[in-house]
This record gives C-alpha cells, structure tokens and sequence, in this order.
C-alpha cells in the first residue's frame, strides 16, 4: 500500500474506464476522484490538489491538450496522458503542453497504475544541501531551489524538463544515453519508446533557445545520445 495521502486525479470520459481505472488506483492504495469533462478537471485539480493527473485527450468541453496547457498554470503534479491514437503528433503535442509521460490506449490497468507508481518513485528535491549552482555560460541550473534561469530570466520548466536538465548538469562531462536518462528521470521499469527523451530534449532547447545544429548548451551525440556543452 502506499501513502493514503497521494491523490490521483483520473479524468476520463469513458465512465466505465473511468471507474476501472480508479478501481485499480485504490486498490493500490491511493485515492482517486475521477472526473469526465475538461472544465471539471480544472476545477478538480483546483480544489484537491493531485499528486498526479490521469488525463485523457479526448474530453469534452475542453480537449486534452487545452485542460493540460491550463493545468501548468497552477500545478507542477505530474501527468500522465491517454491517447487513443497512436500517431508520433500526439504524443508530441501532450508534451509539448507540459504531460510528463503518456500511454496508449487500449492500456492494461496495470500497466497504467505501474506507470503512476514510476512517476511518484522518481526522486525529488534530494539534491544535497551543499550543493551549488552550475552555470553553463548564460545557463545557471540550481538543483537545490529547482530554479533555471538564462541570462538571469527564470526559465519555467515542467518537472520532468528540469529533472533531464538536472541530470545532464550533474555531469556534463558524460554522454547520456536515453535509457540511461529513463533510468535515472524516470524509472528503470518504465516501458515504452525511448524516443519520449528526443520529446523533452526538444522542447528544453526550445525554452533554453539552443539550437540543435549550433548548441551552446546540449548536444547531441551521434548514436549514444546527449549531454552538455562544457566549452
């Protein structure tokens, strides 16, 4: 069992999913208020406060993609996206809108509560106390506050945006490769396409105004994966 206190949010226009979903999350032992249009979702996620966000892309009233944009205005709880469709400009878009992972369906539950557990193991604020900010040119990354700013601007990054980052900054001499990045963000049993980790590279480059062909901050390495510019 784990700690009663975790709340996840599942919203679901499917009733019947709904309810098995939500089955599944309390037998798991967290609680799980379920939701079936976009505009309840918002208001849900106001008043409970989730730790993490079942959030299918199909709704009414508000469209998944729309619901997850006004999410990140107010909470940093992860979320998980359910698609239907298995198309790549899916899942690109649930995460360019600030999803931390996603899964498609038809989905075991299962699997589905495995994929909440992952997303919950992931460490967080454990940075050691002494330790200081990096700086990479304008770049500073401070893993103690969990604050990026560029140029001395505050750079807004969704949890998973900054634990990468972090990780890279951590040890900007080493190549990581995308598994060994889902392993350490995310979690060593986490399935699915390794390509999520090209996802958020993308759009921190985007934030960080990094262009791939000429990086100043992260850059590709041919056939293992990424890492930071040190010079």
């Amino acid at each position: 069992m784990v700690d009663a206190a975790r709340t996840v949010l599942v919203v679901e226009d499917e009733k019947d999913l709904a309810t098995m979903v939500g089955s599944y999350l309390e037998r798991a032992g967290y609680v799980a208020p379920l939701v079936h249009t976009g505009p309840d979702a918002i208001d849900t996620a106001h008043a409970v406060q989730p730790d993490v966000i079942v959030l299918d892309l199909g709704l009414p009233g508000l469209d998944g993609v729309e619901v997850c944009r006004r999410l990140r205005t107010f909470t940093d709880c992860y979320i998980l996206m359910l698609t239907a469709r298995a198309e790549e400009v899916d899942t690109i878009v649930g995460l360019s809108v600030g999803a931390d992972d996603y899964l498609t369906k038809p989905f075991r539950p299962r699997e589905l509560v495995a994929r909440v557990q992952t997303l919950l193991r992931r460490p967080r604020d454990q940075a050691p106390s002494i330790a200081q900010p990096r700086t990479f040119g304008s770049l500073t990354v401070d893993a103690v506050g969990r604050r990026v700013t560029l140029a001395g601007q505050p750079v807004g990054l969704t949890r998973t945006e900054f634990d990468i980052l972090a990780l890279l900054t951590a040890s900007p001499a080493v190549a990581f490769a995308r598994r060994r990045i889902i392993d350490e963000v995310w979690d060593p049993a986490w399935v699915g396409d390794e390509h999520v980790v090209d996802v958020h590279i993308a759009h921190l480059r985007n934030k960080l105004a990094d262009d791939p062909a000429e990086p100043r901050y992260i850059d590709t390495v041919r056939g293992v994966g990424y890492r930071m510019v040190t010079s």
